[in-house]
């Protein structure tokens, strides 16, 4: 009997399916002026995919605790305030739509509802702190704030109309429904969205996507399933997907927004939204009841899992656990697989950034019994090189920089020509500033960007803190840095040197959380009147910091 490698069966699955002629065939473009691998057959823009999800009708699309959505009420309800924007805020194509909340069906409501106008929503931290929101405002200087009522009530100073999810939004599409949903003519490299990431800076930077880039997300996600089709002996095809996916990371995360709820769209599956914070019980009586089958989790989220007593949920329906935004131990995934024996082969992870759109890897099943340490091989579409400081391709097995190219990558920072520069060369490469191998076709990332803090999924930079430490009159030098947490992953804590008995840690961590998200304020103290260790340069040289 023949033994048949699996990878070598995957590989000729997706060969069939990418082949000329086929379902997802591949071909070669010019995308702002380089050639890209591209699918053939693709939808121009985000509105063409709303108008296919008509086709779905009353199945459900977002789905909350206390509320249900068809694709019919969602299309119904976007073209409503869609035209509500227009009509009275004059908001069109390439005005900002600023979006300020936590998740659930009106933030989605409202990215599709620019779309339709040609504007481009704003995913704002819905954990920003009143200086993080002003600049934000300043940043992408949005037309219209669509938020809820408690981010609103931190918008009363601002100048710009703010709608609340919880009045303004049902009384508009009530008062506007029942019309033609709008368009508005697109080009696939005008911009989409723009979503924030930390900046190395000290201020965060606003990622700017494509409609290509979001079309051919979704897509790679409809690759994906019929990748999944042809495992299990069926036919790929476009019939609506019974699938549910459980949404716990932030919708102005990547995450959640590109690679859940968009791409719901064309494959017809549902997104369940858990309320307020993560709490391990709720969620799975959440996946209980909604028969949820794939969760993309951060690995914070993940750890809390192992500690719950889960045999009081019925998970039978769980059949796919993601782990993304963060590093995943391979004790972590070896602890999931024992809980949850029903993800003994259905556990994944991946690799990848706000800039690359997705995953720019993917471990699957396979990829993790060959290397549980690895984040696995570059998705289709996309190219993966690893290059040394002089910014050539290293061999394989050595360590360099993760640099990637794909369909999927940003136009770039908003009004950031300089960033953009140094992030994206002239032939489309994105410099991930993140250090990895590649052994086998395999990445295994060895070291975050440079300081990165990675708490509980969120990216913290140090010298966005630093920048506001400095400023209480104590302060006269200090170094934030990260530290081992057994739940987050990651914890923040910060070295002050300022003179005896002038300042105490409770007095900082009160003066940081007026200024920044509650995630950033650090957790750990020490104050000191020692000089900080520095490197020739003048740099603190925080490897030799300890708290």
């Amino acid at each position: 009997m023949d033994v048949v490698d699996p990878q070598e069966f995957v590989a000729k699955v997706a060969a069939g399916l990418t082949a000329p002629g086929a379902p997802f065939e591949m071909t070669v473009e010019p995308v702002l002026g380089v050639p890209i691998p591209v699918f053939a057959r693709r939808r121009a823009n985000l509105r063409e995919l709303l108008e296919h999800s008509l086709s779905w009708g009353d199945r459900d699309y977002l789905v909350t605790e206390d509320r249900r959505i068809s694709f019919a009420g969602h299309a119904a309800a976007v073209g409503a305030l869609a035209t509500a924007l227009a009509a009275r805020y004059g908001v069109g194509k390439g005005d900002r739509v600023g979006i300020l909340a936590a998740n659930g069906p009106d933030w989605v409501i409202a990215f599709w509802a620019a779309q339709c106008l040609g504007a481009i929503p704003v995913g704002y931290n819905a954990w920003w702190a009143p200086p993080e929101i002003a600049y934000g405002l300043g940043h992408t200087t949005p037309t219209v704030m669509i938020a809820d009522a408690k981010r609103a009530a931190l918008l009363a100073d601002t100048e710009i109309p703010v709608l609340t999810m919880e009045e303004d939004l049902p009384a508009l599409i009530a008062e506007f429904g029942g019309g033609e949903i709008p368009s508005t003519p697109l080009a696939e490299d005008d911009p989409a969205v723009v979503l924030y990431t930390s900046g190395t800076s000290g201020k965060p930077k606003g990622v700017v996507h494509s409609q290509r880039n979001m079309v051919a997300i979704s897509d790679y996600h409809r690759f994906t399933d019929a990748m999944l089709a042809v495992f299990m002996g069926q036919e790929p095809s476009d019939v609506p997907r019974d699938r549910r996916y459980l949404v716990t990371a932030p919708l102005f995360h990547i995450a959640s927004l590109h690679n859940l709820v968009i791409p719901r769209l064309l494959t017809g599956a549902a997104a369940v939204f858990p309320h307020g914070a993560f709490e391990v019980g709720r969620v799975l009586s959440l996946v209980e009841r909604e028969k949820v089958t794939n969760w993309a989790a951060v690995p914070t989220m993940a750890s809390r899992l192992l500690e719950h007593d889960v045999a009081q949920h019925d998970l039978s329906s769980l059949a796919a656990l993601s782990l993304n935004s963060a590093p995943s131990s391979p004790a972590l995934l070896a602890a999931l697989r024992a809980k949850i024996p029903a993800l003994q082969f259905s556990l994944t992870t991946s690799y990848g950034l706000t800039e690359s759109g997705t995953a720019a890897t993917v471990a699957t099943p396979l990829d993790l019994a060959a290397d549980d340490a690895s984040v696995g091989r570059p998705i289709i579409g996309v190219a993966v090189e690893i290059r040394d400081v002089d910014g050539h391709v290293v061999s394989d097995g050595e360590e360099g920089e993760i640099c990637i190219r794909s369909p999927y990558v940003m136009l770039g920072y908003w009004n950031d020509e300089a960033a953009t520069e140094a992030s994206i060369d002239d032939r489309r490469w994105l410099r991930s500033g993140d250090f990895g191998t590649m052994r086998d076709g395999r990445l295994t990332v060895s070291g975050r960007r440079t300081d990165l803090i990675l708490r509980g999924g969120e990216n913290v930079y140090p010298t966005e803190i630093e920048n506001v430490l400095v400023e209480h009159p104590a302060v006269h030098d200090c170094a934030v840095f990260g530290v081992d947490h057994p739940d987050l992953g990651q914890e923040v804590a910060a070295i002050i040197v300022a003179e005896p008995g002038t300042v105490d840690p409770a007095q900082l961590r009160a003066f940081v959380a007026d200024r920044l998200a509650h995630f950033k304020v650090p957790a750990r103290w020490r104050v000191t009147s020692d000089a900080l260790p520095r490197n020739a340069t003048g740099k603190v040289t925080r490897r030799e910091l300890a708290i």
